[in-house]
């Protein structure tokens, strides 16, 4: 493009978010320089290879793309787009320090004319309350005479290959108008979507967080209901079938509500909201019903087995899926691992299996040795509960290949063609 801004750009943490954006801009021409701490990392993206798969090796191989461990090439941008996680602690609690971390990383790197986007999820007003203090400390510079900061939120669907960086509409937003039109330009540079200018970093910040916050509540209530529909006797997903069919009912699954954004963000907007003296109470609900999902798939199970005549204590059982959602490697925030000790509290120490989870990792995180497909055999019980493609690619045949005579299969997405696995089979759908 013509009119495109002359900045050199850096993206600080490749991960699932960091990583395609940085590709994006490479792939339209801008020189970056992207950066993470883990220098394993940056070896193996030197190397074409991306353990997300969320970039092709010919996107890594971008002649104007810099993939680097070494905090002093940030220097050599004058834009910088920071993209790292915002966990939560054990007691739910915003935990800003890798967002703290990068603003130090990057506040020892600015000069004078410099701008600092941040994209990571947060409250209303941690980028100006929290991490331009520290650009200030780090770099000796003015805030808004200096440098300037802005602020747009991530968007990206892990696995999703129809929703990328590129074709969905970004937002974003200037600590001043100078700052809101240059943060325009760069991104509408390469985002083919559109941009929407929000009038201030804090409505930008609160959007994201609202987006997860919704789908959060909206799966909580699908949740609620299928406990009640348990109770009832009925499947939950027949009675959406019949729902869905009036034109305006927004249909929603029910389900373990995991990974990098929705089992997190309402956290943030509710921290922000209590700091401010006001107690939220539909979100921290809906977060309540959903965090517990895996303890009352666990104890479903163990009653299914004990209406069968199993022994608890013989019972073979095995858990397909450990990521936190389908066709995708990442394990941030899975809650599988709350079906796991919800058996354990019964004396049941399940088989686990993933089809795209990495094993050192999957160990490493939460303990968890995965087993070998042919382990999975004569299964008491099997609970589906992430529905990889991989599991469901021949219509039942290598799920019903592992079960043995009037087994017990928990099918939490409701995956599984109803009818498809042995007759004797209980198929129980969440």
């Amino acid at each position: 493009m013509s009119d495109r801004p002359d900045r050199t750009i850096s993206v600080v943490g490749l991960g699932y978010v960091g990583l395609p954006v940085a590709c994006a801009f490479a792939a339209g021409g801008f020189r970056v320089i992207a950066f993470d701490i883990d220098a394993g990392r940056i070896a193996e993206l030197n190397e074409g290879i991306d353990r997300t798969g969320e970039v092709e090796p010919q996107e890594l191989a971008a002649p104007t793309l810099r993939l680097t461990s070494d905090p002093e090439a940030l220097r050599e941008a004058d834009f910088h787009i920071v993209t790292v996680p915002t966990p939560i602690t054990p007691d739910r609690l915003p935990d800003l320090r890798p967002l703290l971390a990068a603003s130090r990383t990057v506040g020892r790197a600015l000069k004078k004319g410099d701008i600092v986007v941040y994209e990571s999820t947060v409250y209303p007003g941690a980028t100006e309350e929290d991490c331009v203090p520290v650009l200030e400390a780090e770099s000796g510079l003015v805030f808004g005479r200096d440098f300037t900061v802005g602020y747009s939120p991530e968007r990206i669907n892990p696995g999703d290959r129809a929703h990328r960086f590129t074709t969905i509409t970004k937002v974003v937003s200037g600590s001043d108008k100078a700052t809101l039109a240059t943060v325009a330009a760069v991104y509408g540079a390469v985002v083919r979507a559109g941009i929407h200018e929000a009038p201030s970093i804090k409505v930008a910040e609160a959007a994201k967080v609202i987006e997860n916050t919704q789908r959060d509540l909206n799966i909580a209530l699908m949740n609620e209901l299928a406990l009640i529909f348990d109770r009832v006797g009925i499947a939950t997903s027949d009675v959406l079938d019949a729902a869905a069919t009036k034109w305006n009912f927004q249909r929603f699954s029910p389900g373990l509500v995991g990974g990098h954004c929705i089992g997190v963000d309402p956290y943030y907007l509710t921290a922000k909201a209590e700091a401010l003296g006001y107690h939220p109470q539909m979100i921290l609900a809906g977060r309540r019903i959903n965090d517990s999902m895996g303890h009352f798939i666990g104890q479903k199970l163990v009653k299914l087995l004990l209406g069968r005549g199993r022994d608890l204590r013989t019972a073979r059982v095995a858990i397909l899926g450990l990521t936190f959602k389908e066709n995708v490697p990442d394990l941030r925030n899975s809650r599988v691992p709350d079906i796991i000790a919800e058996l354990g509290e019964y004396g049941i120490r399940p088989l686990v299996h993933d089809a795209l989870a990495d094993a050192r990792e999957a160990e490493r995180v939460y303990g968890i040795a995965l087993a070998d497909l042919a382990a999975l055999q004569r299964l008491d019980g099997l609970v589906l509960a992430v529905p990889h493609r991989a599991y469901l690619s021949d219509g039942g045949a290598f799920l019903a290949s592992m079960l043995a005579p009037d087994a017990v299969v928990i099918d939490v997405r409701s995956a599984i063609v109803p009818g498809s696995l042995p007759g004797g089979v209980l198929h129980w759908r969440l």
